[in-house]
């Protein structure tokens, strides 16, 4: 049910009439036919004060909770769109030129200008009414909060940094005691009847809050159902240097979202800096991102996470779930998943509801209910049908390496697992701001010159793709500074048929980004480049008879900027492949070979070890030799033994140099027998002086207009002096940033200030310092000290890393 806007306290009759699927969930408790129940508001006191009007930002929060018995644990859902959504114009997609192109200039151009603004009235999102008729009578209290700068809180929207994370975990902390609540009229106000256990839950923005939170670590949140929801905010607006859209609105960016949502007045400098910060010019992965990621926090998570997400999902695309998902495996975190095969929402299964319960029941009220037990990833197929796998992706599934085969410059291209009988280069001219991908991808057996295609034969059996597609593709941009380049996996019928295509999953990638999101480089016209990366995740089933294909386009008409024609690409065949994780295939006496791990990392003159398997999927076994390439200068590499029998396996060991580069390599292995070569792809990772970097995440509360507090970070096995471009990267929690004093403390108790009441009212301080250390010695005991020199304001120092290599 809605909530009216009040300030005190009644007490309602409420007649559950909802129906409740009781499958799977607990007997022990049944819903009722009608319950007391109160409903409040309440004004829950942050830690932050997103406006700079003074006065730490209050959260409403409207309370549903059973009016005897308790304490009770809460189910609690924040949201920005109290208020529904205002109309805020989007930025120009049909642009004269890329931004990005004016960052490395080839020749004298005009700059690039964005295209006129587009006015789009966004949909109220479907948000969920169920809680209160359902959980209520269960046992649970259901809160539903006002995010930040909408609806009746406090303060400007800040498009989910940490001011917008502490906001919401302000309300965990007062569930727990920890926090101030009041009411309209100034009384303090506590949650005495809460168990101080919360489960939290939402779709979209409402489920990224969720995850926002459980990043924090926060006390008290036990459990969170994040439905369609963000992981990191750079995958929404970006991919790989490339400002993309969230399917359906061209031209959104975190600021537009923040003029949306936005309920209060004086936050449009605020909104604006938000602009600024979001640099649609680059592309690139900025602090602006780093602070609206969630992934790389997975490592504080503790309460139990449910993820549901949509296969069709292209608003919140599927690479959020995935490296979530990847994320809290890593971390051990207690999990299950499911992917419908829906868009942007939840699932329609019958026992959705009852599963949520079961999820809560078992980690806000500690039953043991076997929630946890049986498969932990269930994934719904294109016809409706549910498969249960122990993990996810697939584990079950082994990656085949298809390799472009191209016979000539014009003809469409081929995808074999074999040895290509043809590489000729091929090239293809962007047509992409007025043919759509749908257009693109049609007859993929004729040549069209906006694009390449390349396919596999007819398929013996069914083949099922699972997890996240990988291209490399070598290759070269010929008349402009840079060009968009996207993949797209396309299900075609066999050969001779007329079946529609279907687009299967897309992905993107800047050129100028080939070797970091984080960093541009230049592209210089007609130079071949490697492109790593991937498409979006999908579980899908190409049928027996059916090919798969690989097209490549310039500009994706539905995502990208839209620059005018003419850009020409120029692909080389046979330094690309398209790797996918699947079941089913199999051509002749034919033997993938994987590594496990695909990864793994070094520092310099150290060695790292991986399994390289092979498998027989047709015909009978075959002596494979085993070799690889692509190692960065001074390491080799082993195999042990370095020829096995497909269906074997060998030890592969990297050395590395002690004057190896720190960075990450492609390594291909490779294996041949008479006839055939097959590949798979390591990727290394040799590190920085590792000794000479750490990180202190604990948390140290600034008091008050108080006396310096510090952090340190011992360094040990660093050799000799620290660099003279060495890094601080500091993250500090406070919402006035012009209070506070910042150094680095050496061993040796020289000071190197770093911050000295810079920033005026803005919050926070996220920033990497270099500082020249060239004087000091390495080795010690480094300091971040940090006063607050005014009054009004609290914070804490929330984690910094020192390198001194």
């Amino acid at each position: 049910m809605r909530f009216p806007h009040r300030a005190m306290l009644v007490l309602v009759l409420l007649t559950a009439t909802l129906p409740v699927s009781t499958a799977g969930a607990s007997a022990a408790v049944s819903p009722q036919a009608a319950l007391a129940q109160i409903e409040e508001r309440v004004y829950v006191e942050s830690s932050v004060d997103s406006n700079g009007d003074g006065r730490l930002d209050r959260i409403a929060i409207d309370i549903a909770r059973p009016s005897t018995g308790g304490p009770v644990p809460v189910v609690f859902e924040q949201s920005p769109y109290r208020n529904g959504l205002a109309n805020a114009a989007n930025h120009g997609v049909n642009v004269s030129a890329l931004p990005q192109e004016s960052l490395f200039p080839l020749a004298p151009g005009t700059p690039p200008t964005a295209g006129p603004g587009v006015n789009v009235a966004r949909p109220v999102p479907d948000l969920p009414d169920w809680y209160d008729d359902y959980f209520v009578p269960k046992g649970y209290a259901v809160v539903l909060g006002h995010s930040l700068g909408t609806g009746d809180s406090d303060g400007c929207p800040t498009s989910g940094d940490m001011q917008e994370t502490l906001a919401t975990t302000a309300v965990v902390d007062w569930l727990n005691g920890r926090a101030r609540g009041f009411s309209a009229s100034g009384a303090q106000v506590t949650a005495s009847w809460s168990t101080g256990n919360v489960g939290m839950i939402g779709v979209s923005y409402n489920g990224t809050l969720p995850n926002m939170a459980a990043a924090t670590g926060v006390a008290g949140l036990k459990a969170i159902v994040p439905i369609s929801a963000i992981s990191s905010w750079y995958d929404y607006y970006r991919a790989n240097g490339l400002v993309v859209a969230p399917g359906g609105y061209q031209g959104e960016d975190a600021d537009v979202l923040a003029r949306a949502v936005v309920d209060r007045t004086g936050c449009t400098s605020r909104i604006s800096q938000l602009e600024t910060d979001q640099d649609r010019v680059t592309g690139d992965w900025k602090q602006f991102w780093a602070d609206r990621d969630y992934v790389g926090k997975a490592d504080r998570v503790t309460a139990g996470v449910f993820v549901i997400h949509g296969q069709a999902d292209w608003n919140v695309k599927g690479q959020h779930y995935a490296q979530w998902w990847d994320a809290l495996r890593a971390n051990n975190v207690p999990r299950k998943i499911w992917l419908h095969n829906g868009g942007h929402g939840t699932t329609s299964r019958a026992d959705y509801k009852a599963t949520v319960e079961r999820w809560f029941e078992y980690f806000l009220k500690g039953i043991d209910n076997g929630v946890l037990a049986g498969p932990r990833a269930e994934v719904q197929f294109k016809d409706g049908t549910w498969r249960q796998y122990a993990d996810w992706p697939n584990p079950g599934a082994t990656d085949a390496v298809l390799k472009l085969d191209a016979t000539s410059a014009t003809a469409p291209g081929g995808l074999t697992l074999g040895t290509p009988t043809g590489a000729s280069p091929q090239q293809f001219t962007d047509n992409g701001r007025t043919s759509m991908a749908t257009t693109l991808v049609a007859n993929p057996d004729s040549t069209n010159g906006n694009r390449l295609v390349y396919r596999t034969g007819n398929l013996a059996a069914a083949v099922t793709l699972t997890g996240s597609p990988r291209v490399s593709l070598r290759l070269a941009v010929t008349n402009r500074n840079d060009a968009n380049v996207t993949a797209l996996l396309v299900d075609y019928g066999g050969t001779g048929t007329s079946t529609t295509p279907v687009i299967v999953t897309r992905g993107w990638i800047d050129p100028q980004n080939r070797n970091s999101r984080a960093t541009s480089e230049k592209v210089v016209q007609g130079t071949e480049y490697t492109l790593n990366f991937a498409m979006q995740p999908k579980d899908y089933v190409f049928a027996a008879g059916h090919r798969i294909g690989l097209v490549v386009i310039s500009t994706d008409y539905d995502y990208t900027l839209r620059p005018p024609a003419g850009a020409v690409l120029r692909l080389n065949p046979l330094a690309s492949t398209l790797t996918i994780a699947q079941t089913g295939l199999a051509t002749g006496n034919e033997y993938p070979i994987s590594v496990s791990p695909s990864a793994g990392a070094t520092n310099p003159g150290g060695t790292v070890t991986t399994t390289v398997g092979t498998v027989v999927t047709g015909g009978s076994p075959q002596s494979v030799a085993l070799s690889a390439s692509g190692l960065p200068a001074g390491s080799t590499a082993s195999f042990n033994p370095s020829t096995v029998t497909s269906g074997g396996s060998s030890t592969l060991t990297v050395s590395t140099a002690a004057s190896t580069a720190p960075g990450t390599y492609q390594v291909t292995i490779t294996g041949t027998r008479p006839g055939a070569t097959h590949y798979a792809v390591y990727t290394l990772t040799v590190n920085g002086p590792a000794a000479c970097r750490a990180t202190n995440p604990t948390d140290v509360a600034i008091p008050d207009a108080g006396a310096a507090v510090e952090s340190t970070i011992t360094i040990s096995g660093c050799p000799g002096t620290a660099s003279p471009t060495s890094t601080a990267e500091v993250h500090i929690v406070h919402p006035y940033r012009g209070d506070l004093v910042v150094s680095l403390v050496a061993p040796d108790g020289s000071s190197y200030p770093l911050s000295n009441r810079s920033g005026g009212s803005a919050d926070d301080i996220h920033q990497t310092f270099t500082a020249n250390l060239s004087s000091e010695a390495a080795n010690g005991t480094w300091r971040l000290r940090v006063q607050d020199a005014a009054a009004a304001d609290v914070g804490r120092i929330d984690t910094w890393t020192l390198t001194l290599g």
